[in-house]
Order: structure tokens, then sequence, then C-alpha cells
């Protein structure tokens, strides 16, 4: 059993013993699926796609898969799209998936932990078609030598090709590489850690304004517990933050960093702080450090999830924690730190959420690992998919979310039919309505980087980020 496995299975194993112990809780929350084994179990990652849908996947289905691509819409209604085999000798499509992005070109790409061509165990990078049609780009060698166990969402970067990480592998150390792969499926190495500079990589990369990526990892640096890098395109990596010279700056982080409307990453470790029940901090390119905040036990414990929010704050979950004392909890944090508890999850409506993302109807949706239907793997259930409601409004996504002069854009809303006019920063775009979820745009000239604005019949729709256009 690898260390990332052990990770896992201390996670399940903690949850089946306390996930029946639920209190009532002020219920802000609404439950829309309980996985049962049929249906998947133990999501793991969730998206808007550009069909107005979430799509999402989950590492286990059943007794023989292990892993689905599952789609939703924003009330529901439920469909598996794939499932994985378990079968590890006769096993070409990979399983255990792990997150998802869909590329500029429509289609979805993702990797899964194990599985491959040739290998019972070192993982796959693959593609998706909106209606289901699975393509195998990449097989990491059984040996490990291009490394092994790829984790996370890949983040496709400025120049079209997909960045990503494994766990563990590469012909030098084995502590996990950085790597790029072509929509063709070309891939190469970028980087392989060596601990000085990190090792094992649990979460994928997020690209900066500078083009550069950043990451963490979950072990290795100078205090053995972890560290926040930057990577160039090219394969150059600096540590920026090595965890552990204090109990205060937290340590062994699991997931991915977000980047803020600042410029700023923000993070959070699931150990470290006061009581070691993890922290959130912030981080600029530079390596300037802050811990913003450290949890103690009835604000939550191991922090899972970090996105901002279209008001500016930082909605996250825990993975325990609360007042029910291990179902974990969503939060409200303010860039300055300040958290409030929001929802505590109570067993039956989910525990140990792993997964949040903002829709553009401006409600949150979420995953749990376990919980919800407790008939499934009794007594820990397979886990839930949930909305959440802070009352903000709707908006728009840009994908991607820079380019030149000239670029063509995809623009993901709600209520999108009918829309009069498109503006980059306050100039006039030419645009085509595909869908009521989606729009097609080119920047155009004199653009400036700003917010792109979205006249619809039921009001103007404003960007999440700014757009920036590059040269």
């Amino acid at each position: 059993m690898t260390k990332l496995d052990s990770f896992k299975a201390a996670f399940v194993i903690c949850l089946l013993v306390t996930v029946t112990e639920s209190a009532s809780t002020a219920q802000t929350l609404k439950t829309l699926v309980k996985f049962d084994g049929s249906n998947g179990a133990y999501a793991n990652s969730i998206l808007q796609a550009r069909d107005g849908k979430l799509w999402g996947t989950t590492s286990g289905s059943g007794p023989s898969s292990c892993g689905t691509v599952f789609k939703m819409s924003p009330t529901g209604a439920f469909t598996t799209a794939i499932t994985f085999s378990c079968d590890k000798h006769n096993n070409p499509d990979g399983y255990d998936p792990q997150g998802l992005i869909q590329g500029v070109d429509g289609d979805f790409y993702g990797v899964s932990f194990f599985g491959g061509f040739g290998s019972d165990d070192a993982g796959t990078v693959f593609k998706l078609t909106p209606k289901g049609v699975l393509t195998v780009l990449f097989s990491f060698a059984p040996d490990g030598s291009n490394g092994s166990g790829p984790v996370g969402s890949l983040v496709q970067g400025s120049d079209g090709d997909f960045y990503g990480t494994t766990y563990g592998g590469g012909t030098a150390f084995g502590y996990g590489t950085v790597f790029k792969i072509t929509p063709k499926g070309v891939l190469t190495t970028l980087y392989q850690f060596d601990f000085t500079h990190g090792a094992q990589p649990y979460a994928g990369l997020a690209q900066g304004t500078d083009r550069n990526f950043y990451g963490t990892t979950y072990s290795g640096g100078a205090y053995g517990r972890g560290t926040v890098f930057k990577v160039n395109p090219k394969g150059t990596l600096t540590v920026l933050h090595s965890f552990g010279e204090t109990s205060s700056d937290g340590a062994s982080p699991v997931t991915p960093l977000t980047l803020g409307r600042d410029g700023d990453f923000y993070g959070a470790t699931p150990y470290g702080g006061p009581d070691n029940d993890g922290t959130v901090f912030k981080i600029m390119p530079t390596g300037v450090f802050i811990n913003l905040h450290d949890f103690s036990e009835t604000d939550g414990r191991w922090p899972t999830t970090l996105v901002q929010a279209t008001d500016g704050n930082f909605y996250g979950t825990t993975a325990y924690g609360g007042v029910n004392d291990a179902d974990g909890t969503i939060f409200k944090m303010t860039a300055a730190g300040n958290l409030t508890t929001l929802h505590n999850f109570d067993g039956a409506d989910g525990a140990g959420s792993f997964g949040l993302v903002q829709d553009t109807n401006g409600n949150f949706f979420g995953l749990t690992g376990v919980g919800g239907d407790l008939n499934c793997n009794p007594p820990t259930g397979c886990g839930t998919v949930f909305s959440f409601s802070v009352s903000l409004g709707p908006f728009v996504v840009l994908q991607p979310t820079f380019g030149k002069v000239g670029a063509n854009i995809t623009i993901l809303g709600t209520n999108l039919t009918g829309a009069t006019s498109v503006t980059f920063n306050g100039t006039e775009a030419k645009f085509t309505v595909v869908s009521k979820s989606e729009i097609k745009s080119v920047v155009p000239v004199g653009a400036t980087t700003g917010k792109v604005n979205v006249s619809t019949p039921h009001g103007t729709l404003i960007s999440n980020v700014k757009f920036r256009v590059t040269k």
C-alpha cells in the first residue's frame, strides 16, 4: 500500500467510526444525490461544463468497478457517463479517476491513479467527449520511470497543453513528477522531485498570471513536511516555502492552490496550527507566506477545498470537525482570514466533503466522500452531491480567462438565450449564442484587461474574474 493509499484509508476508517454519531444542525444545504454504489461512490471532483450540467468523478462504484464519470443537472437529474473497470491486469482505460477539467476544445480531460496499457498501477491520462467516448492519451510506464499515480486535476496552460503531477515515480528518486502533455498525448516529464525540493505532490497545479505553474507537495522540503513550489513551462522549479519550520504554518498540503483576484495564491493544509487541525494560508508569487487561519475542531478539521466566490470571499470545506465533532463543515473566509462556519454536516447529509464549485447561477455545488445513504458500505455511506446557497447572484465564466485580440472565447452562464451584447472591459465584441448556457465570442480590437459583461433579457451578467488581454 502506498502512502497515498494509506492517507485515503485513514480518512475512511476515521469516518467509519464517527459518521453515525450525528446531531441536529441548521440545514441550509440541499442533498441532490446520495451515492449507493450502483451510481458511484466516494466522489472526488466536480465542475460546471458548457452544457450547463455538473460533471464529476467518483473513485468507486459497485463490487466490480473502480470509479465513474457522472453528469448532473443543477436540480439533481443524474446520469453516469462512463464506468471504469477494476481489472488490474486487463484495464487499459485505468481506474480510480481523479479530477476532471473541460478543455478549450469542449472535451473533458482527466487522469486515473491506477491502470493503463501494460501496467496495473501506474495510471493514465484520458480524454472524454461530452457524448461519453473515452480515449486514453497516455499510459504511465509500469516501472514508474515517467511518473506513477497522477493526482488531482490537469490544468490547461496558455500554450494549449495540459500540465499535471504524479504522486510517485520518476527515474531519479521516485518522489513524483511534474509533466506536460499535448492534447494529442505526447508527454514530457518536466521535473522529478528529489525530496529536497519536495516529494509526493497530492494535488494538481494552478497557473499564475506570470504563466508559471504553482503547486504543493505532501512531504519533503527543508523540514520534511511539504513545500509550495513554482515551476516554469520548461521545468525549472523553485521552492517558495517549506512547511514545518514552525507549527503555525501548517504541514503536508493535499489541496490545490487557488489563484486569488489579487494575483496571490491561497491554500490549505490538513495539519499544523496550535491544535494540529489544519490551516489556511496565502502565498505570493515572490514566496512571501502568510498564515490566515488555524482550525480548532469546532470550526472544522482537515480543510479540503478552497474557492474564491463572486463576492470576493473564500468558501471551503473540511473533512472533519464542526459541532458534530467528525463530519466536517462548510465555511466562509475573508481574504484577511476571518472565518465563519456556514454548515455542519451530520452524516445523513454527507460527511467528509472533498469538493466545492460555484455555479454560474450563483449557488455552490459540492461533494462529500462518505455519508448520505448509510446502507451503502454500512455504516459510512458512499457520499453525496449537494447544493448550497448564500444568496449570491448569477454571473458568467470565461474559458479561457486570457487571450489576444481575435482569440475565440467561450462564455458560460445561466439563461443566456436572447443575449443582446457582450463587452470586454467596455469594448463591444461579436458573439453567437450557442445555447442557454454557452456563448461564443471573439476578443475585439481595442479590448483591454477587465471584466466581461453580458447583457440578457434578465439583466447584465459580469464575469467572476477579469479577462486578461495578452500580446
